[in-house]
C-alpha cells in the first residue's frame, strides 16, 4: 500500500484553494472543502492505459444535500473515456447514494446506483476501478459491486486506448445530486469536507511521453514494467471468479437502487446493446446447436 505521504507526491491539487494537508497517523490526510465560494479538487500527476486504482474515502457528515464527492479515472478531449464513482449527499439520516458510470468515447448513460451497508461519514472506506482489456470492476471495500464487459464484438465500444487520469473533487451539484435537484445546498452547515488518504497506484500502467514521443508501458503478465507482482493477476483477469460474482449478485439485490438496464421507459425504443448481452448469447449460441 501507497504511505500517506506519497499520496501527496503523486497528486496535483486544483480546483480554487480549499485543499488542506494535515498529519495523520504519521501521514497525510487530504482534506476537499466546498463552500459557496469554491469548491476543490485533484489529479493524478501520471496518466494510466489500464490499471487498478484503490482510495480510501471519509464523505460528508450530516446534512450533506447538493454536494458530490467523487473519485473517477478520465482521458481527455471530446470523445474521452471515463470510470465514475460519485457519492451524492443526502439529508441527514438519508443514505448516501453511490453513483456509479462508464463513459466511452464521450457517451456515458450507463448509471447503477447503489446504497452503501454502512455509514460512509463515520470512518474511511476503501473504493477500487480494475480496469483491464477484458473489464471494469468497481469495488467497495474488496467487495466487486459492478462490472462493465468488454463487448466489442457485440459493438460496444470499450476504455482501450485512451489514457486516463485519477480525478478526486467535492464541489456542488444541488440542480441534480439530490433528489433530481428538489433539495438544495444548505449553505449554513458548511464548510463541507471529505476526507482522502491512502491512494494505490501501484497495480497501474503508467501512460509516458520522452522526448515529445508518446508511449505506454506496455502492462502484461510477467512485465518487468509493473513494481507489483499482483500485475499478472489483475491485468490477465477475464472475468470475476465464482465467489466474487455471488458477492456481486448479493450487492446488487440487496442495494442496488437503480440501473440503467432496467429503465425501459428512458430507453423506450430499446435497452442498450451490452443490457442484453447475456440473452444475444443465449440466442447465438442456439443458433449455432440448430447448424
Amino acid at each position: 500500500m501507497v504511505s500517506h505521504t506519497l499520496l501527496v507526491m503523486s497528486l496535483i491539487l486544483f480546483l480554487g484553494l480549499n485543499t488542506f494537508l494535515v498529519a495523520h497517523n504519521n501521514g497525510t490526510l487530504l482534506n476537499l472543502t466546498l463552500d459557496q465560494s469554491s469548491g476543490s479538487g485533484f489529479q493524478s500527476k501520471a496518466e494510466y492505459l489500464y490499471g487498478k486504482v484503490d482510495m480510501q474515502i471519509k464523505l460528508v457528515p450530516g446534512n450533506s444535500a447538493g454536494t458530490v464527492t467523487t473519485f473517477y479515472l478520465k482521458s481527455q478531449g471530446l470523445t474521452w473515456d471515463e470510470i465514475d464513482f460519485e457519492f451524492l449527499g443526502n439529508v441527514s439520516g438519508d443514505p448516501y447514494i453511490l453513483h456509479t458510470n462508464v463513459y466511452t468515447q464521450g457517451k456515458g448513460d450507463r448509471e447503477q446506483q447503489f446504497y452503501l451497508w454502512f455509514d460512509p461519514t463515520a470512518e474511511f472506506h476503501n473504493y477500487s476501478i480494475l480496469w483491464n482489456p477484458s473489464h471494469i470492476v468497481f469495488y467497495v471495500d474488496g467487495k466487486p459491486i459492478r462490472e462493465f464487459k468488454n463487448l466489442e464484438a457485440m459493438g460496444v465500444a470499450y476504455p482501450k486506448s485512451q489514457p486516463m487520469r485519477m480525478y478526486g473533487s467535492l464541489w456542488n451539484a444541488d440542480d441534480w445530486a439530490t433528489r433530481g435537484g428538489l433539495v438544495k445546498t444548505n449553505w449554513s452547515e458548511g464548510p463541507f469536507v471529505a476526507s482522502f488518504m491512502n491512494y494505490n497506484s501501484e497495480n497501474a500502467c503508467v501512460w509516458s511521453t520522452d522526448n515529445g514521443t508518446t508511449t505506454t508501458t506496455p502492462c502484461s503478465p510477467g512485465d518487468s514494467s509493473s513494481s507489483s507482482t499482483s500485475t499478472s493477476e489483475w491485468f490477465s483477469q477475464r472475468g470475476m471468479d465464482s465467489s466474487s460474482r455471488k458477492v456481486l449478485k448479493w450487492v446488487q439485490k440487496k442495494f442496488m437502487v437503480y440501473n440503467y438496464c432496467k429503465d425501459k421507459k428512458r430507453f423506450w425504443q430499446g435497452l442498450p446493446v451490452e443490457c442484453d448481452a447475456k440473452k444475444n448469447n443465449k440466442n447465438k449460441n442456439k443458433n449455432k446447436n440448430k447448424t
